[in-house]
């Protein structure tokens, strides 16, 4: 800033009331020292700004896995709504790990970040998150409910996703029908099972406890599910895995099998991941608002930032059904 005073011909403190915006100065003077940073390759410095203002217009993403397309497609609801707001984002991947969560967490509070979002996150111990609320730290919770914690939430109606997936596969005709899950400790992935098994429940059709298969949200254990069920005696006519890439598994062991879906087998997953649409066959799958969940999560945030005393909100997002070419009316022979 002197060296910018110097070459303006001003005061460091007219330099400083340019920059901050702080007082009122003529457009000559603000002209000249407009200038003299242009000319010598001067940006304020965004850190000490921050402590000063105690902002840093900044917030934290913890996901458990960055590699999973649906998490991609969240973020980017995340990034447009900070980038619109003037925020910045650092993004956290706790590969499902407590200790990485708690790690990062504690390290975006180190840098003051100015809030948290957690998508998919605590699954396994929620105390940090009970402890940042407990402290009033701006945070909210995506796609994941945690019991009995008056936090703002943006959720999926999980359950009723499951059962349009099941249900689908009951319309068609199918009668024995997988189902592959996601991690246990996660509750989008027990709400899934929950709508399958209602589905069946409401059909007549008595709920196999062998044809439902723990996964966890990963290709390779779709992939090794489908291969235990192909490998019965009576195999099922139809999967229904609980997450796009765990069907995608389902499909490609399938025809690794010899066999074809959906002549063979029907396989529905739930996500609707960009990938679905370009699967062989492309995939039908029950699809949630991934970018909406991303934007609204933020708004909510951005708007606790600024007002810690308003009451806990939660925003439930639907899901619906889209068919494409992976499901059809099961085999006769």
């Amino acid at each position: 800033m002197r060296d910018v005073a110097e070459r303006a011909g001003v005061s460091v403190t007219s330099v400083s009331h340019v920059i901050n915006q702080t007082r009122l100065v003529s457009d000559d003077l603000r002209e000249r020292v407009l200038t003299a940073m242009d000319e010598l390759g001067y940006q304020p410095n965004a850190l000490a700004r921050s402590l000063r203002r105690k902002e840093t217009y900044t917030i934290g993403v913890i996901m458990t896995n960055s590699a999973d397309p649906f998490f991609a497609e969240v973020t980017r609801g995340v990034e447009d709504a900070c980038f619109e707001q003037g925020y910045n984002i650092i993004l956290c991947n706790s590969d499902s790990d407590l200790d990485k969560e708690l790690f990062y967490t504690n390290e975006l509070i180190k840098k003051r970040v100015d809030g948290i979002l957690f998508l998919a996150a605590g699954g396994k111990s929620t105390q940090h998150i009970r402890t940042m609320q407990e402290r009033k730290t701006p945070l909210v919770v995506v796609d994941r409910y945690i019991p009995d914690l008056a936090v703002d939430t943006v959720l999926i109606d999980n359950a009723r996703g499951g059962w349009l997936a099941t249900h689908h596969l009951i319309e068609l005709g199918h009668r024995r029908i997988g189902c592959i899950t996601g991690p246990s400790d996660l509750t989008l992935s027990a709400e899934r099972v929950t709508g399958y098994r209602r589905a069946l429940q409401e059909a007549g059709i008595l709920v196999d406890e062998s044809l439902i298969v723990k996964g966890n949200f990963q290709y390779e254990t779709g992939y090794q599910a489908a291969q235990q069920f192909l490998a019965r005696p009576t195999p099922p006519t139809a999967i229904f895995a609980c997450n796009d890439l765990m069907a995608i598994g389902v499909i490609n062991a399938t025809i690794k099998q010899g066999w074809q879906v959906p002549d063979r087998l029907s396989v529905i997953g739930f996500d609707d991941i960009r990938m679905a649409a370009y699967t062989n066959p492309l995939l039908t799958t029950v699809a949630q608002p991934k970018y909406e969940m991303g934007s609204i999560a933020t708004t909510m945030l951005l708007e606790r930032i600024h007002n810690q005393e308003m009451a806990p909100r939660q925003k439930l997002l639907d899901t619906h059904l889209v068919v494409r070419e992976s499901t059809a009316p099961p085999c006769l022979v």
